[in-house]
C-alpha cells in the first residue's frame, strides 16, 4: 500500500473563528499542523504518494506542505472547488489521481497514535475501517464489529469510525444508485455512508479496534485538549 488520500476540504464550521483564516487540517497541535502528523505516519508506514482533497482556503495547503518532499512523499492536490464534495464525492473526485491498488484514507481533522503499518495492505472486502471507543460527543457509535472482524450497521456494542481506513476504488462502483438525488449535482456531492452501508449488507466491510489515543478535533475545546495532551 503505497498511496493515501487525506480529506482536507471541509469548512471547519464548528472550529470558527480558528478556521476563518486557516483550514482545520493546518491548525497547529503539538508544534506542527494536524495534517503533518498524518504525513509523518504515512511516510513511516511506507506510503510514497498522497492525494489531499482541498476546498476551503485551498491555496494554503501547498504553501505550507509543498510537494511533500520533506517527508519523503509526493503530494498531489485535488481541488474540489468552492463547495466541498463531502466524503463520497471527494473520494470520487480524487480517484483519477489514485492508482488501481487499495489506498489509505485519513480524515484530515483527526489525531491518532495508531501505527498505520498495522492496517491490512489488502482489505478482505471493499474497505477496512479503524474503529475506536465512543467519545463523549458521539456516545452511540457508528458500527458494530463482530468477533470475525466484520462490520455491521446494526448490533451492539457499537464503536466509532476513527476516520482512518483502507479502501478499494471498487467501493464507488454503482454510486449513483446508492446515493440517489445527492448524486445529481455537478460535480457530484455525497457522503460515503450509503456506500458503506451497502458494502456492510453484503459482508464486504471489515474493521479492527484501536485502543490507543484518538481525537476528533472538531471544536476549539478539543483542539486545546489535544494540545494539552501533547504538551502536558
Amino acid at each position: 500500500m503505497r498511496q493515501a488520500l487525506i480529506f482536507a476540504a471541509g469548512f471547519g464550521e464548528r472550529m470558527r473563528p480558528l478556521t476563518e483564516h486557516t483550514p482545520k487540517p493546518l491548525l497547529m497541535a503539538g508544534g506542527k499542523p494536524l495534517i503533518a502528523w498524518h504525513l509523518e505516519k504515512l511516510a513511516a508506514a511506507g506510503v510514497h504518494y498522497v492525494v489531499i482533497n482541498t476546498s476551503h482556503l485551498a491555496e494554503q495547503f501547498p504553501e505550507v506542505l509543498g510537494d511533500g518532499s520533506r517527508w519523503g512523499l509526493r503530494i498531489r492536490y485535488a481541488y474540489e472547488g468552492t463547495q466541498p464534495l463531502e466524503t463520497g464525492g471527494g473520494m470520487l473526485h480524487a480517484l483519477p489521481l489514485l492508482g488501481s491498488e487499495p489506498f489509505l484514507v485519513i480524515n484530515g481533522d483527526v489525531w491518532c497514535d495508531v501505527d498505520l503499518a498495522g492496517l491490512p495492505l489488502e482489505p478482505q472486502g471493499l474497505a477496512h475501517l479503524l474503529m475506536t471507543g465512543n467519545p463523549a460527543h458521539h456516545p452511540g457509535g457508528d458500527f458494530h464489529l463482530d468477533a470475525q472482524g466484520r462490520l455491521h450497521a446494526d448490533g451492539q456494542p457499537k464503536l466509532t469510525y476513527a476516520g482512518i481506513g483502507v479502501f478499494r476504488r471498487q467501493l464507488l462502483d454503482g454510486w449513483r444508485e446508492r446515493v440517489g438525488d445527492d448524486g445529481l449535482a455537478q460535480p457530484p456531492r455525497f457522503k460515503l455512508r450509503p456506500l458503506l452501508d451497502a458494502a456492510m449488507a453484503r459482508g464486504e466491510l471489515t474493521g479492527s479496534f484501536h485502543a490507543g489515543a484518538w481525537t476528533d478535533v472538531g471544536t476549539p475545546q478539543r483542539l486545546a485538549e489535544l494540545e494539552q495532551s501533547l504538551h502536558p
